[in-house]
């Protein structure tokens, strides 16, 4: 009789994974991982941060938005670094006036801007006396409560690198029922033709508050900025840090979607509950 024990399992052990191989395998994952993130922010999805105030009051310095990288179709702006990848632009589609849209800003197309559109191919566009012409018509406009912001940190910070003051000049800060520094602007509402409405401020008078007449040629759009007088847009010649011309649709990155996350710039990496006191909360999941 055979004792049941020379029937147990005799089948051999596995050898262990050697080091070099767990390597190779996280290696492999992790480039994987990479690839599949280049693609999504390529094509899908991809987050933009707000420098500056060139958009007020919608963004502020510090908030952190979605794009939509599906929007508008493809073009080699798409993808990381400008690279040429993409012939031309495939599956194109024209914004509708009053998107916000982010781009490569010509005449360099290095850094992403966003702008709202105002004027699509065959507009013609003039600004007079601060209010825009469409098409040999004036856009609404109405006065709103004025926009009020406190003084943060990052606003701070882009003053001091700009030249600037936070509140831009010194007649728009005053100090607020708790006892800071706020900022205290004009604000309007300004209505296009197909009844979409945002709102602009309009807080001092520059040149750029009359232009010539401008048709919007084939394949190009006119940007604004909702903060009239601090947006360097389609005003201005297309000059390296002084404007950005008419805009080629071809430079369109993507449409605006929602606000991620809201910062006032106060964190610091050394005070974790920084992090949680610095975040506008508030401003989470507004949407375009």
């Amino acid at each position: 009789m055979t004792d049941a024990s020379a029937t147990a399992d005799s089948s051999p052990t596995p050898a262990p994974v050697s080091a070099k191989e767990e390597a190779v395998d996280t290696v492999r994952f992790l480039a994987l991982l990479a690839i599949a993130v280049l693609i999504f922010r390529s094509f899908f999805l991809s987050p933009f941060n707000i420098p500056s105030e060139s958009m007020q009051p919608r963004l502020l310095i510090g908030d952190y938005l979605l794009v939509n990288k599906m929007a508008y179709g493809y073009s080699k702006f798409s993808l990381p670094f400008s690279l040429p990848l993409i012939p031309g632009r495939i599956f194109p589609r024209t914004p509708e006036r009053g998107d916000v849209v982010v781009f490569k800003a010509p005449p360099v197309n290095d850094n992403d801007y966003i702008k709202r559109v105002i004027g699509l191919p065959g507009d013609t566009i003039q600004v007079r006396g601060g209010i825009v012409w469409l098409n040999g018509k004036p856009l609404k406009r109405e006065r709103m409560a004025d926009f009020v912001i406190p003084v943060t940190q990052n606003m701070i910070d882009a003053s001091r690198t700009n030249g600037t003051l936070p509140c831009y000049a010194m007649q728009f800060e005053e100090i607020g029922a708790n006892g800071e520094r706020q900022c205290r602007y004009p604000r309007f509402r300004e209505t296009l033709p197909s009844g979409k409405s945002y709102a602009v401020l309009d807080i001092t008078s520059i040149p750029e508050d009359n232009t010539p007449l401008i048709t919007v040629p084939e394949g190009h759009l006119f940007l604004m900025g909702d903060n009239r007088d601090r947006s360097a847009d389609s005003r201005f010649p297309a000059i390296e840090n002084q404007g950005i011309g008419l805009v080629p649709e071809k430079n369109l990155v993507g449409h605006a979607l929602v606000s991620m996350f809201s910062t006032d710039g106060s964190a610091s990496w050394f005070n974790p509950v920084s992090w949680f006191t610095a975040a506008r909360w508030e401003r989470l999941g507004e949407g375009f």
